[in-house]
């Protein structure tokens, strides 16, 4: 291939998180709009409504976080769970959570499973700025917003280390698609989940 080949040919992002980053990205910020929207850090009620929303989201992922096939793709999966998490921060601030069916939103095959990982991984990594917010509320990691913790690790170690991971995993092309989709379906349910409980 010579130099003029070379500058016609496409870019590719060097890594899969950085394409499926790449791809999702207005989803991402759909999400990100609907939140703030809802203006979690306003009062501890406006928060409790916050933690009910993230009790339904981690209830819906929660079966990722207990499959062998997912723990054997990457570290420390099962530590990387946070819906009781989410349940002692509703207990802090007295807000009664609603019953929810047996979850079935999760993909099972693995692929798209990678996903929907993706998209709840990444949102720990920006929980750093929320757990900010919801100090002004006197909630914390040890209080109220256990769920919005960085790892004892590192927020950023923590997210390389999933990434590395992610990236790891042998997919086909068609498996790759299934990926970003199964991101892209993430998304939809956490906006579903938004609407249901800022309705």
């Amino acid at each position: 291939m010579d130099v003029l080949e070379l500058e016609r040919a496409p870019l590719r992002e060097e890594s899969r998180a950085k394409r499926m980053k790449a791809a999702t990205q207005a989803a991402h910020e759909r999400i990100d709009r609907q939140i703030m929207a809802a203006d979690p850090f306003a009062s501890r009620e406006n928060f409790g409504r916050f933690v009910r929303l993230q009790y339904r989201i981690h209830h819906a992922v929660d079966p990722l976080f207990r499959s062998p096939a997912l723990a054997a793709l990457i570290p420390d999966l099962a530590g990387r769970r946070r819906l009781d998490l989410v349940e002692q921060d509703a207990a802090d601030l007295g807000v009664s959570l609603p019953e929810l069916p047996a979850a079935s939103d999760a993909p099972a095959d693995v692929a798209s499973a990678l996903g929907w990982l993706y998209v709840v991984e990444g949102s720990n990594l920006g929980a750093a700025f929320l757990l900010k917010a919801a100090a002004k509320l006197n909630l914390n990691e040890d209080f109220g917003a256990r769920h919005l913790a960085g790892h004892p690790a590192g927020r950023g170690l923590h997210w390389r280390t999933f990434t590395a991971a992610l990236d790891a995993v042998p997919l086909s092309e068609a498996d790759e698609a299934r990926a970003v989709a199964g991101a892209e379906a993430a998304f939809a349910m956490v906006a579903d989940r938004i609407a249901v409980e800022f309705a």
